[in-house]
This record gives C-alpha cells, sequence and structure tokens, in this order.
C-alpha cells in the first residue's frame, strides 16, 4: 500500500505540475498616449469576458491611477499564462500644466491634473518593486529615443525585470516599428495596433513565451 501511495502521490505532483498555469504580475507602462489603456482593454476584452480598465482619451495622463485587474488568463501557441495586469500611468519626466490648457481644461482643472500625473508617475515607479515583467508600450509613429524612454528602459534594466517592448498603432501611415527596435535591439519587440487588434495574436504568444 505504501508503495501504491507513492505512485499515486508522485503521479499527482507530476499532473499539477503539467496542467499547471503559470502566473505573472505584468506592468502595462510608457510615455503618455501611447495607447497603454487600450491595450490594457484590448486585452481583457479577449480574455475576460469584455471587462475594461475604462476610457482612453486623447488628452495626456487620463490615466492618472495604476489599475489592477487579476487572474486574466491567456493562452497562445500551447501555453496558458495567469497575468495580474497593472495599467499605470503615462511616464514622464516632467508634467506641465500647460499641457492640459490645450485641450480646452481650465487652468485650475489643469493644474490638479498635473498634480495628480506627477504623483501617478510616482506610483507607477514604485509598482516596478512589485512586478514580475514589463510591457513597455511605445507610439510607433513617434521618435522612440526619448529621455523617457530610455530613461525607463534603464530602470527595468537595472532591475532586471523582464521586458516586451510594444510597438504600438502600427495602422497609422506614418508607423515605423523597425525605428524602435533598432533604438533598443537588445529587447524583445512585436508591433501591433492595439486599436484594431492587428498582429494581437502574436503579442499574446510573446507574453505568454516571455512571461510564462
Amino acid at each position: 500500500m505504501g508503495i501504491i501511495s507513492s505512485l499515486k502521490e508522485s503521479l499527482g505532483t507530476w499532473i499539477n505540475r503539467i496542467f499547471k498555469k503559470k502566473r505573472a504580475k505584468i506592468g502595462l507602462y510608457g510615455p503618455p498616449n501611447a495607447g497603454k489603456t487600450t491595450l490594457a482593454n484590448r486585452i481583457l476584452h479577449d480574455w475576460s469576458e469584455g471587462e475594461s480598465f475604462g476610457e482612453a482619451s486623447p488628452i495626456p495622463h487620463e490615466t492618472r491611477r495604476a489599475m489592477r485587474k487579476e487572474g486574466v488568463v491567456i493562452n497562445a501557441n500551447g501555453s496558458s499564462i495567469e497575468l495580474d495586469i497593472v495599467d499605470t500611468p503615462g511616464m514622464a519626466t516632467k508634467v506641465d500644466f500647460k499641457e492640459f490648457m490645450i485641450y480646452g481644461l481650465s487652468e485650475v482643472e489643469s493644474k490638479k491634473r498635473a498634480k495628480e500625473a506627477t504623483e501617478g508617475v510616482i506610483e507607477a515607479i514604485k509598482w516596478l518593486d512589485d512586478l514580475d515583467g514589463v510591457l513597455l508600450v511605445m507610439d510607433s509613429t513617434e521618435d522612440p529615443y526619448t529621455q523617457v524612454n530610455v530613461v525607463v528602459i534603464g530602470n527595468m534594466e537595472a532591475r532586471k525585470l523582464p521586458l516586451l517592448i510594444v510597438a504600438n498603432k502600427m495602422d497609422l501611415p506614418n508607423a515605423s516599428p523597425a525605428r524602435i527596435k533598432a533604438a533598443f535591439p537588445q529587447h524583445a519587440m512585436v508591433p501591433i495596433s492595439a486599436l484594431e487588434g492587428s498582429n494581437i495574436d502574436n503579442l499574446y504568444q510573446a507574453i505568454a513565451a516571455h512571461f510564462g
């Protein structure tokens, strides 16, 4: 009986190891208006029955507090990974309230938003201590070699966090994911359109492979 019990226990452990889902806490980072919330909503729409993080907006720093969704299971290329996803505020070296006034906000509201956005950047940096990996979302129509991108990537490299670059907005005519790859060749990159869902399956496969 002892041998049979031992065999059953070993078989149970082996089955659990084979079928147990991998789990990772992943943060979405990047400059304001790169498409982080649009991508976060796309992932939730595809894998969590249409949930969302919130509305995307053309106004920068619309997301000013980190938002988290737990237990998002992605199945891709024969692999399964369970994600806790953290959508973070846009990273910036400086937040000027005048940025918001361009969009018609009052000076009072603009200063309030600027204060909240600055606090959001600090919060996003603190989240790095509690993550297993990062999706760094960049606008592929913009010059990738900015101070913000360089500082963010340097910070993540110093922390030895697994990093996958998402070259977003590939649907736009002036998009150049190749320019992002040339700027940061040391990191894996997947071009997508979070808005249209273009190439999104390849991103899911990369997420499963990269963070699993």
